[in-house]
């Protein structure tokens, strides 16, 4: 199958681009302002699709609009009418081509191309009004609110909201290469459609703004979002898209003493809570219990023993780890429990709560679990 993507750089263009080399089966063409008119005639002359993405929307002046949206819309049909060719076209539009401002206009006629052309020459046409797109690789400070919200909070930019409460639907990029890609799939019946509504998610400009600060906030904080919340997931992985490179990476605050090092991970209330630990050969942590919390412990590098002691019994029970094994030991309430480093290294660990650390009702009670005369000297 031979592919024509139009508008190929573009936002909507680079991600359907990305996903479409992906496929199998496929010949896939590229065109944007850096390619000649040669090269779009010679694209048109075999693709089966044509994937119809190129268009203006931040023009110098108005007449703009009409020659980069239907008219470009009409050049593309014409030479493929020349061409004697009516391959599928899915023409990208948008919501605002039911308003009557300029690009609004230029984007309902574009669409009145592409239905004359299917009508003339019987192909098959897709119509899909987009509206507030957001995702990776979108431009900032230019006609994407999640996008400039996203990036100005990445560089620690202001924001500016003139009404908070004003409400958007964002629909998120993936879910239009999705259908987009659907497209592929026959029967596609002559004749030109609208395609149905995508996902899409109401939210408020003042909601929006402090949800991608929290996102910021996370690292220092680290209270994971909500990612039950589907928005919340796709917001967040847009956010990250906008950080600088050198702001990929991060450093937690250790809590260092002569076991060792322990660190906060990550926390979230629906989750619980993530720590890591370095300990030296040798030591012992925990040596307390839990009347509720529960925990799971993960020996990631070196060597222990994991041991438990039920309150009011005398037998200790003990459960040897290893970074090698990657072996999970869940912590029930009711027992005092300890962890040793037994080899000749450091010992990491990865410790799961059930529930974020709360100073004030932590839960955790102090009782060894050897008897002094147990303990090795």
């Amino acid at each position: 199958m031979k592919l024509l993507v139009t508008g190929a750089n573009g936002f909507v263009g680079r991600n359907l681009y990305a996903a479409l080399r992906r496929r199998e089966g496929i010949s896939l063409r590229g065109y944007d302002l850096e390619n000649t008119p040669e090269e779009l005639a010679a694209a048109l002359q075999t693709a089966d699709i044509v994937f119809h993405l190129a268009g203006v929307n931040r023009p110098q002046t108005v007449e703009e609009f009409q020659r980069g949206n239907a008219g470009f819309t009409a050049e593309v049909c014409d030479q493929l009418e020349e061409f004697g060719r009516a391959p599928k076209i899915v023409l990208s539009s948008s919501v605002q081509a039911e308003l009557d401002n300029p690009y609004g206009v230029s984007k309902r006629e574009a669409e009145e191309v592409l239905r004359g052309f299917c009508e003339r020459t019987g192909a098959a046409g897709v119509v899909y009004r987009l509206n507030n797109l957001f995702g990776k690789w979108c431009r900032p400070n230019y006609n994407s609110v999640t996008a400039t919200f996203c990036y100005n909070v990445a560089h620690d930019l202001p924001i500016q909201i003139s009404d908070p409460s004003r409400e958007l639907d964002l629909t998120y990029i993936d879910d239009v290469v999705a259908a987009f890609l659907a497209e592929l799939d026959p029967p596609s019946r002559p004749g030109c459609r609208f395609a149905g509504q995508l996902p899409s998610y109401t939210i408020s400009l003042g909601e929006l703004a402090d949800r991608i600060r929290s996102f910021r906030d996370s690292r220092s904080g680290l209270l994971a979002p909500d990612f039950a919340d589907p928005l919340n997931r796709r917001l967040y992985a847009t956010y990250l898209s906008y950080l600088e490179p050198d702001d990929f990476a991060y450093s937690l605050d250790q809590k260092t003493d002569a076991r060792g090092a322990l660190a906060e991970f990550v926390k979230s209330p629906p989750f619980g809570q993530v720590f890591v630990s370095r300990t030296k050969p040798g030591v012992t942590r925990g040596n307390h219990y839990h009347d509720t919390k529960t925990e799971k412990f993960l020996v990631v590098e070196g060597e222990g023993i994991i041991r438990f002691r039920k309150l009011g019994t005398e037998e200790v029970l003990e459960y040897p780890v290893s970074g090698r094994e990657f072996r999970v030991v869940d912590i029930p309430p009711g027992y005092t429990h300890s962890i040793e480093n037994v080899g000749e290294g450091e010992m990491v660990t990865l410790f799961w709560a059930c529930e974020v650390f709360d100073s004030s009702s932590s839960d955790t009670h102090a009782e060894v679990v050897l008897p002094p005369e147990k303990v090795s000297p």
